[in-house]
């Protein structure tokens, strides 16, 4: 079985499952109370007018190597070295690991994460702004993920507000190199890390686009998603997905539970940390729904096997739609970050499943704790995403969010509210978790790209 980054997180399970030394004294009143930190010097004397030595003569820039890059760019992997803790910065650093897309200084910067590591993205990669704007292109691993973690690891420094102060030290470090506009993006747990950045440093970027990017603001109530999931497709498709469940935590339960028993012995894979092979097949029937909507949407739902489907034909798609080999420790390991964010700030969705009444047997197997070691504390933090909630509301501006209308991430979007300003939530026809402004109806798609156009002063065609 092939794990696919993308759809085997909780963060995208939830919808939810959802990728250092900062700012001049006057940062705390800008921000609304961001803990300030050294910033990097203003200026960055070039060595030679090449990119290259310049990126590293920028203090704390390392240029790692250069890679093949589209057409009028070039393209290089750098690491950016930041403070475990921008509130005491002589405490450690930890080498922030950079994809910089390089097209001309005189193009606007795009400041792209996809919330988590850098693995999954190749060195050419461009988001979506940066091809509308034709501009550069700034990728960033998140801190705690991939290589760019401290030694030892300090879990109590993994949180909304120091990761976005490593976005702000990036910006302020690269502002000299690239004078143009800014504008910051990302998807899903990408487009939450962006919004966060934007709520405590707001005036670092020009505009900012998030796409999928849930925004639970009362974990407590999962309501909405469970009312979205109740109204997704025909009848006949819901009904389709609840007896696959039912078939198989019903009389298909340990035949599952044995294929997937001995696809673990063959790959030398264990499922400790969620605890045996039978609980996570009641973790993954659980989420199925929610996966299923957020991958495949309306067009799968003549793929859904019959509960009478051959073994194979059954647990193939099974482990397919919901990304089995992601759940056996070897594939946890690298992402625990993601897990440990979500139980302690981002919340998560714990789905209710009455059609399944009589056969669980893992009371909360949802929570965040099933999938972070005992070893690691976990307490959540009720105030971190209504302090975001509010922030867009009342005071966020230059927004744009753009969500697939078949997508569980959007049952609980982010709204604007009488205090925003320029900012606009858009809905894209027929679409899931994979979405673009290019998905958009005509009218909605031509105001999207107008407004990030104007965000980054981009008013004629793309520069040659």
């Amino acid at each position: 079985m092939k794990i696919t980054r993308q759809l085997c997180l909780p963060l995208l399970l939830t919808g939810l499952l959802a990728s250092a030394v900062a700012a001049p004294a006057t940062a705390t009143a800008r921000t609304g109370g961001a803990h300030p930190a050294t910033a990097p010097p203003a200026t960055v004397r070039p060595a030679a007018d090449d990119i290259r030595a310049r990126l590293a003569a920028v203090p704390g820039m390392r240029v790692v190597k250069e890679n093949p890059a589209p057409a009028g760019y070039r393209s290089f992997a750098l690491t950016y070295r930041q403070p475990v803790d921008h509130r005491h910065p002589g405490r450690g650093t930890f080498a922030q690991r950079l994809n910089l897309l390089h097209r001309s200084t005189a193009r606007p910067m795009v400041l792209h994460t996809n919330g988590y590591d850098l693995n999954y993205q190749t060195s050419d990669y461009r988001a979506e702004p940066t091809e509308i704007l034709d501009g550069n292109q700034i990728s960033t691993e998140q801190r705690y993920f991939g290589t760019s973690r401290p030694r030892p690891v300090d879990w109590t420094k993994l949180d909304i507000r120091q990761a976005a102060a490593d976005h702000h030290r990036l910006v302020q470090a690269l502002k000299p190199l690239y004078p143009a506009r800014w504008i910051s993006t990302g998807a899903s747990k990408g487009g939450m890390a962006t919004v966060y950045h934007r709520r405590f440093y707001p005036h670092d970027v020009a505009g900012s686009v998030a796409y999928a990017a849930p925004n639970n603001t009362d974990d407590r109530d999962d309501a909405a998603v469970d009312r979205f999931l109740a109204r997704r497709g025909t009848p006949a498709c819901r009904a389709a997905l609840t007896a696959v469940q039912r078939e198989i935590l019903g009389s298909r339960r340990a035949e599952m539970a044995g294929r997937l028993s001995r696809w673990a012995a063959r790959e030398g894979q264990t499922f400790r940390t969620i605890g045996s092979v039978d609980r996570v097949l009641e973790l993954t029937v659980l989420q199925l729904p929610m996966l299923f909507w957020m991958r495949d949407g309306e067009a799968g739902c003549d793929g859904i096997p019959r509960p009478a489907a051959e073994g194979d034909a059954l647990y193939t798609w099974f482990a397919d739609m919901v990304q089995l080999p992601g759940y056996a420790d070897r594939n946890l390991l690298p992402v625990t970050a993601s897990f440990y964010q979500l139980g302690t700030q981002l919340g998560f969705v714990e789905l209710a499943a009455p059609q399944l009444a009589g056969k669980l047997r893992y009371p909360g197997i949802q929570t965040m704790r099933t999938y972070v070691p005992r070893t690691i504390p976990l307490r959540f933090q009720p105030g971190a995403m209504p302090d975001i909630d509010r922030w867009v509301r009342h005071h966020g501006s230059e927004l744009s969010f753009v969500y697939g209308a078949n997508d569980p991430a959007g049952a609980e979007p982010f709204r604007t509210g009488k205090g925003s300003r320029d900012a606009h939530v858009y809905l894209a026809p027929h679409t899931s978790h994979v979405v673009k402004i290019a998905d958009l109806a005509p009218r909605d798609r031509a105001r999207a790209t107008a407004a990030l156009r104007r965000w980054a002063g981009v008013d004629g065609p793309p520069a040659s």
